[in-house]
């Protein structure tokens, strides 16, 4: 009697998940498809070289937003890069801090003051608010720099404070923004020493969001997220915001950066993602960090994005218009999470049920009962697209990080799913304190910085 109810309830749980995993699988197949048409017929930005940036975005003058809550550790290193590395050009750095954190401004203020690339800005509320709260003081600084120089900049480029930046970064922005409202360009994880399943998941994931799936979107001309680091704004663009809601930033999101993505386009404005060959044929220009390397700092990083996006951004931004058909599906698949992840959950419960009723069956000496024609089937299909998704996931990680990284890119997956259904969990908590008007905090995670000699064109190599 009790085996029976075990046979029972595996058969649904598995009928249940294997429906829905084939529709999730079917769902990425579409997209991998159509990122092969763009492949064989070239209508990608992907390779696009910077020796084709015109002569007359040599113009363009940059503000460079790094927030920074509790940074101290990695601020001054990140700043000394980025100074050498963007050793031309016309731009200023703004470094937004809070009065409550005094190690991250004697950081920033190592650099010396008599640089003027770098300007420190102290906001006047204790830390830690929200990122956006912090990029709005660093837009009413630039406001304030504009009105008392007689000189405006040309656009907002975000960056984190753990970031390596490219030394060709500002000038694909300046080939593209004077076209478009926004660009990003491509963000590629570093892998830190010692984590190479956690830290290197990001990896994987990153080669298939940047490396395939922002493509798509952009050729179907779905609204395009902004990611929050690599990415400029026209500041035409971000006054326009201003006077509409009083500040460009909202500062009572999760992901600021995603739902700005998502405005821009509800205001007609155009989105470009870039990923523009450092020389002709050679690696894209993109944005390295570190990302998360223990289990509960990337559960933390990925709950917040979750909650933002496929939560709370649910509520906040809607869908687009109704008869774009693109935008709904990219909206569809960014918030899809909310069921993916509960059928991972049953789809792990399935096969552990699989193999206890194998093993009671063994154990009393009785045969299994016949299977369901539809339920193999469908689980046969399952594990075609199962093996479609790990080919795709492969190629596209050995084709920015090489045949090593890639040899990694199945163990990650399951790491990443395990990480994910963490995330969902601690996720879902978030969401319901915010619907209880639970305060928003950033909540972020310690940071690394790699050593000096590290040459971010080697590493794209």
């Amino acid at each position: 009697m009790v085996l029976s109810i075990l046979d029972a309830a595996t058969h649904e749980l598995t009928l249940f998940a294997a429906i829905f995993l084939a529709i999730g699988g079917i769902d990425d197949c579409i997209v991998d498809a159509l990122f092969l048409v763009l492949c064989i017929t070239r209508r990608a930005d992907a390779r696009k070289s910077i020796v084709e940036i015109p002569d007359e975005a040599a113009g363009c003058r940059f503000a460079i937003f790094v927030p920074a809550w509790d940074e101290s550790a990695v601020i001054a290193s990140m700043l000394r890069a980025m100074l050498a590395r963007w050793r031309g050009g016309a731009y200023r750095i703004y470094v937004g801090t809070y009065p409550n954190d005094p190690a991250t401004i004697a950081a920033v203020l190592s650099l010396g003051a008599d640089d003027s690339r770098v300007r420190l800005v102290i906001g006047g509320r204790p830390g830690p608010t929200t990122k956006a709260d912090c990029l709005n003081v660093l837009w009413a600084a630039l406001t304030r720099d504009e009105a008392a120089e007689g000189e405006r900049f040309t656009a907002v480029v975000l960056h984190d404070a753990e970031d390596v930046v490219h030394p060709r970064e500002l000038d694909v922005y300046a080939g593209w923004i004077g076209t478009h409202a926004a660009v990003q360009l491509p963000v590629a994880p570093l892998c830190q020493p010692g984590s190479r399943l956690v830290s290197g998941h990001y990896l994987d994931e990153f080669a298939q969001s940047h490396g395939a799936t922002l493509l798509v979107r952009q050729m179907l001309g779905a609204s395009m997220p902004l990611a929050g680091v690599g990415c400029a704004i026209r500041c035409d663009v971000l006054r326009r915001i201003a006077d509409i809601r009083g500040a460009p930033f909202d500062a009572t999101s999760l992901t600021e950066d995603y739902e700005l993505g998502l405005h821009l386009r509800a205001l007609g404005s155009r989105c470009a993602f870039v990923r523009a060959a450092e020389c002709p044929g050679g690696p894209p220009v993109a944005v390295r960090a570190y990302f998360p390397a223990s289990v509960s700092a990337a559960v933390r990083q990925k709950a917040r994005w979750m909650a933002g996006i496929a939560l709370a951004g649910w509520d906040r931004t809607g869908w687009g218009l109704p008869w774009d058909v693109g935008d709904h599906w990219m909206r569809m698949r960014d918030r899809r999470v909310t069921l993916a992840m509960p059928v991972l959950a049953i789809a792990y419960a399935a096969l552990l049920c699989w193999g206890l009723s194998a093993l009671c069956h063994v154990l009393i000496g009785d045969a299994p009962s016949a299977q369901d024609p539809l339920l193999a089937w469908l689980v046969a299909l399952n594990l075609a697209l199962l093996g479609w998704r790990l080919v795709m996931r492969t190629a596209l990680v050995v084709r920015l990080h090489g045949w090593r990284e890639g040899c990694w890119a199945t163990p990650r997956m399951m790491v990443g799913n395990y990480i994910d259904l963490l995330a969902a969990r601690r996720a879902l908590w978030m969401y319901v304190r915010l619907l209880a008007g639970g305060p928003l905090r950033w909540e972020k995670t310690a940071h690394q910085f790699p050593g000096t000699s590290f040459d971010p064109q080697m590493a794209a190599a």
